[in-house]
């Protein structure tokens, strides 16, 4: 048992607890409040007034499939050899003794959902993991959260090169297309059999994967940065009524209030760095503060590698920079990040029930570019002390 005391609690469900505490107990969070008491064999954490949350949330990265310190050896993330690759799983290719891990959860970030590359129209599953562990099974929230595609200028470079199709957005739409439309009869088929293995369509792995799309157990997780590409990304997840995400939107602030009226979740960033190909040259950090304003949900990403995993409250803390509100980008790193995620239930927010994932900051992370994490807390397990 573990009781955290003496915190200024952002509990990220619409309270802020100043000198509040928290009760952990066998790794999930027992009780939040004020003037909580525990058993006389528990390990207390003195806060000390330093500004307590949950867990950071990453909502797309490709942690531990990329390695850090290592080329080819430790490149995980896209199988270029398939434009349609959905029976991949991220969490057979993440390495989880991979440093940058252990970065994250000590600058605060708890869960990441990390997963294949944007090479391939389809490229697998992602996993959501939390950050600490040696062993991927035991770090796993959802091995299975959603399911990548991919529109725009990477998959059609990858197999231009090769050439192969997709080399133009249009062959792009039509693999996709016809990889829904060949997983939709296959389940109307598995539908139709009502169990009767003599019925049942032959075995396809690539279809099974789909399947769950279909069924809309886990959505399309859409990597799209340009206005037209978000667009066929929408376009095709209603032709098949199949439940979608967007990832990046980078041009997503110029586009507000059409992504308003569809109601889809929006993954924003990587924001940082240098505008390394056309589609981003429309990157800005307003895009958080514009889609806010216009009523769209949103998460923020670091995209790790291509941003550390370790800067996420950084990213946040540039969108404030750039006039979104303080409070929607810490939402947009914990309790939206989970929603959009569908695991607002395990995580994102300090509540009863919850998984005791929980970060002291010795600084305000939005505001002070030195501020750290003083202690990581995962399923009730103090990972780190800074």
């Amino acid at each position: 048992m573990i009781l955290i005391r003496n915190g200024n609690i952002h509990t990220m469900a619409g309270e802020m607890i100043e000198g509040g505490s928290i009760l952990i107990e066998n790794g999930k969070i027992k009780e939040v409040g004020k003037d909580i008491v525990a058993t006389l064999d528990a390990e207390i954490i003195d806060a000390g007034g330093k500004i307590v949350l949950p867990g950071l949330i990453d909502a797309h990265c490709h942690v531990g499939l990329f390695e850090s310190s290592i080329g080819f050896e430790g490149d995980d993330g896209n199988e270029m050899t398939d434009p349609v690759t959905p029976q991949l799983r991220a969490i057979d290719g993440i390495n989880p003794m991979d440093e940058t891990l252990k970065e994250a959860y000590e600058a605060g970030v708890t869960s990441a959902a990390t997963g294949p590359g944007s090479a391939n129209v389809v490229g697998g599953q992602f996993a959501l993991i939390k950050t600490y562990g040696s062993r991927i099974d035991n770090m796993i929230i959802d091995e299975s959260i959603a399911m990548k595609i991919a529109f725009g200028e990477n998959p059609k470079r990858v197999y231009h090169s090769m050439k192969k199709s997709p080399s133009t957005r249009m062959a792009t739409a039509s693999i996709l297309r016809e990889t829904l439309f060949k997983a939709k009869a296959y389940v109307e088929k598995q539908d139709r059999a009502e169990g009767d293995q003599t019925k049942m369509p032959e075995f396809d792995m690539k279809m099974e994967a789909m399947a769950r799309v279909i069924r809309k157990e886990i959505p399309l997780k859409a990597h799209a940065h340009r206005a037209d590409d978000i667009f066929t990304a929408l376009r095709i997840a209603k032709e098949f009524d199949v439940d979608i995400t967007l990832e990046h939107c980078t041009e997503g602030h110029l586009i507000a209030d059409e992504l308003a009226k569809d109601g889809k979740s929006v993954i924003i960033g990587p924001t940082f760095g240098h505008k390394s190909k056309f589609e981003l040259k429309n990157k800005s950090f307003e895009t958080p503060k514009v889609l806010h304003e216009a009523g769209v949900k949103f998460a923020i990403m670091t995209d790790a590698p291509v941003i550390p995993l370790d800067r996420l409250a950084l990213c946040a803390a540039w969108a404030v920079n750039a006039g979104l509100d303080e409070e929607e980008a810490l939402r947009a790193i914990t309790i939206n990040a989970a929603e959009i995620l569908g695991v607002e239930d395990r995580i994102g927010s300090i509540e009863k029930g919850k998984d005791a994932d929980i970060v002291i900051f010795d600084g305000h992370p939005l505001r002070d570019i030195s501020a750290k994490a003083a202690v990581t807390i995962i399923d009730g397990k103090i990972v780190h002390r800074g």
